[in-house]
């Protein structure tokens, strides 16, 4: 069934996925691009962050771009993204309203444990790990990020259908 799939979505152009983060997480988006490489490998995702943005570019513009091109958009949710302005009050509000459009899917995918992050702007909203479990609430982060990619992979697959 995967590779079935895989052969199906690797002919059409690939979803762009964004993905929005606390710096102080980047081991997190590490470990979840890892476990989205046969998305990638297969042709059925593009990822961007922005640890992608060159020397001399307008960060700004960077990823104002790369936010409205994404058919998904990532985030990564512990008390640090909940604490950056940045991600919070500029990447999130976009999201939500490419969301509220019918533009993109906004996954929360919850990192850490955070007080009442289902009081948020997101928190009506599907969260991965099953349940909204934190990552690091897991006894095996593996399983958890396992669990993370099949959910991301079943949002690619609603979206590569005709």
């Amino acid at each position: 069934m995967i590779s079935k799939f895989l052969e199906e979505v690797s002919v059409t152009a690939p979803i762009d996925v964004f993905i929005s983060y606390s710096h102080r997480d980047e081991p997190f988006r590490e470990e979840l691009e890892k476990h989205l490489s046969l998305l990638r490998r297969s042709g059925a995702i593009r990822s961007w962050h922005d640890r992608r943005i060159g020397a001399g570019d307008d960060w700004k513009a960077a990823i104002d771009e790369n936010l409205d091109r994404a058919r998904i958009i990532l985030l990564l949710v512990s008390v640090d993204f909940i604490n950056s302005d940045y991600c919070y009050d500029i990447e999130l509000k976009r999201a939500l309203q490419r969301r509220a459009s019918g533009e993109a899917v906004v996954i929360p995918i919850i990192l850490r444990p955070c007080d009442d992050w289902q009081k948020t702007p997101f928190g009506a909203l599907q969260a991965l790990p099953r349940d909204g479990k934190p990552i690091k609430a897991w006894a095996d982060p593996d399983e958890a990020w396992t669990d993370v990619a099949r959910g991301i992979r079943r949002v690619v697959e609603k979206l590569a259908a005709p």
